[in-house]
């Protein structure tokens, strides 16, 4: 009686581990999947931190961030139908004991204030994160001694197929959100988002701002103020603003400013803001590296703004001379400002991407690869289609991309599982024909 007992304990406890573990690695991996530019931002400022970017040229960070993703979603997968079990314990407990003491490294040194392992999805502290690991290190742990234990939910004879569906899968979702925009946009500047109300501030209201320059001269990297700007001899690196006024105290904004370059530099993030016009961004966080090949649309599109009257900048954190340099080789026109590189890359995870946006509400956002076409530009915003983008909740988007997955995944495990009774039952009617043979 202790024995079951035991045994059924036994049981309950794998399985249960089971399910934590493959719970987190799908959510993990899925939402990783859905932002792939954003896991590379992460993997980019993990390098930077450790001294390794010299070793992560490009395309290298966003290999890893889709190799990652598609790792974590597939063992998620596996755990949960209880197949290839060996290797899904052994890889859980491989990834475990790897990211357990980074995160605790993470937690202490704190080089990196989110560890990105959920996306934007879902912000953890680092200590928070560590903690969050050595749970599932404990849970990979117990399958190590009880993972034979697992229930499977398909046979042996098919999980071959689930495994390579889910890879196919996952690969060609995380291609479609690299081509594209994420499916589901968890980040503040996504479209409907009320710019001012995410920086905790009424629209034209007043608010107070802390901007600093990193400059560098002869090897020597400096930060300045707007009062204290040096001449041209020093090189804009980048910028850094952070909200100081506003109703509250964490907004989910927090860097966003527009400085301009064009006669000295000066903050109209509040008059740019308090335009309650239509008015487009292109959004470049380093110009040089912008995709060249749409510049004869964005061009269009900027011919559009001035027959219409609408506004139109664009929103870099390149030095002058890398913008000088662009501005000679496109023929580019339109107006150029400074803007933090980490909010650019928050709000389009293109390079250029491009928004739309009426007073401080992002109306629609698109990637390099569908900016609107002059067929598209022919007549005032608020009689296009382009003002009136086809919104769906987040719960709808992600029950659309799951069933894209589980139907055919469901029809799978549902054939597996008549094929099972299928063979049990002719096994019990061959053993009920040899019971009546021996009876006669």
């Amino acid at each position: 009686m202790t024995t079951t007992r035991q045994n059924r304990l036994a049981w309950t406890l794998a399985n249960v581990c089971r399910l934590l573990l493959a719970v987190t690695f799908l959510f993990s991996g899925f939402v990783k999947l859905n932002d792939p530019l954003g896991t590379q931002y992460k993997i980019e400022d993990y390098a930077h931190a450790f001294g390794l970017a010299a070793l992560a040229p490009q395309p290298v960070p966003l290999v890893l961030s889709v190799v990652l993703a598609m790792l974590e979603f597939c063992l998620g997968v596996w755990l949960f139908f209880g197949i290839n079990r060996r290797r899904s314990v052994a890889l859980a407990i491989l990834l475990m004991a790897v990211f357990t003491p980074l995160t605790l490294y993470l937690a202490i040194a704190n080089p990196v204030q989110d560890c990105g392992c959920f996306g934007d999805a879902l912000l953890l502290t680092n200590w928070q994160t560590f903690w969050k690991n050595v749970l599932l290190l404990c849970a990979a742990l117990v399958l190590l001694r009880y993972g034979r234990l697992i229930t499977r939910f398909v046979t042996s004879r098919n999980q071959w197929l689930i495994t390579l569906y889910s890879w196919f899968f996952a690969f060609v979702f995380a291609l479609l959100n690299i081509h594209g925009l994420p499916l589901i946009d968890f980040r503040p500047y996504h479209i409907g988002a009320d710019i001012c109300e995410k920086m905790g501030i009424e629209q034209g209201a007043d608010a107070q701002y802390e901007t600093t320059f990193i400059m560098e001269k002869d090897g020597q990297r400096q930060e300045f103020t707007l009062e204290n700007y040096p001449d041209s001899t020093w090189t804009f690196i980048d910028s850094r603003t952070v909200l100081v006024g506003g109703n509250d105290a964490q907004p989910e904004i927090h860097d966003f400013s527009i400085t301009t370059i064009d006669g000295g530099q000066r903050d109209i993030t509040q008059e740019f803001l308090a335009d309650t016009a239509f008015k487009f961004l292109l959004v470049s966080p380093y110009i040089e590296q912008a995709d060249e090949g749409v510049m004869d649309r964005v061009a269009t599109i900027h011919d559009y703004c001035l027959a219409h009257g609408y506004s139109f900048l664009c929103l870099t954190s390149s030095s002058e001379e890398a913008i000088a340099r662009w501005q000679d080789m496109t023929g580019a026109e339109y107006p150029f400002c400074h803007t933090d590189a980490i909010a650019l890359k928050t709000m389009v995870r293109s390079n250029p991407g491009l928004l739309l946006l009426k007073g401080s509400r992002v109306v629609n956002k698109w990637p390099s690869s569908a900016f609107p076409r002059e067929e598209m530009l022919s007549a005032p915003l608020d009689r296009l289609p382009l003002s009136r983008p086809p919104h769906s909740g987040i719960v709808r988007r992600v029950v659309r991309v799951l069933l894209w997955y589980l139907i055919p995944l469901l029809l799978w495990t549902l054939t597996d599982r008549l094929w099972v009774a299928w063979k049990i039952r002719k096994l019990h009617s061959y053993q009920n024909t040899n019971s009546n043979s021996k009876t006669k």
